[in-house]
């Protein structure tokens, strides 16, 4: 499998940026479903995953905007190896959100994969698709 950086040779590495910082919101709410973590730790568990390797400085903003927001708490934890880690977990506003992010995530891949197909239906060479329109 490709990875976003064997894709496009530069052309779409802005749009590719913009994508991820608009799904990384989710999947940082995803890394936390299955418990408390601290920031560290939910970036290693994403840089597992290719593409979405992302560094402290994208993360802890959006981290600390969920906090501000509700969908997170965070509590100052003994980390047993060094200084004190803020750890992070889900509140129940924030399990409902991401319950609703789940929900949202397979419509909006339908609605696309539809738009894939009906593009692939127009007419080559003419610009058109289906309906005769440009």
């Amino acid at each position: 499998m490709q990875s976003s950086k064997d894709i496009g040779n530069g052309l779409i590495d802005g749009w590719i940026v913009q994508l991820r910082k608009g799904a990384l919101e989710y999947c940082l709410m995803l890394a936390l479903r299955r418990g408390e973590s601290y920031g560290y730790e939910i970036i290693q568990a994403l840089s597992e995953i290719r593409d979405l390797s992302v560094g402290e400085s994208t993360v802890y903003p959006i981290l600390a905007r969920l906090k501000a927001e509700g969908f997170l708490k965070a509590r100052l934890g003994r980390s047993g190896t060094g200084p004190m880690r803020r750890y992070f977990s889900l509140t129940e506003k924030g399990r409902i959100r991401l319950a609703m992010m789940d929900a949202y995530w397979p419509m909006l891949s339908d609605s696309i994969e539809t738009l894939k197909k009906a593009a692939v239906r127009a007419v080559p060479g003419k610009g058109r698709c289906d309906n005769g329109k440009d």
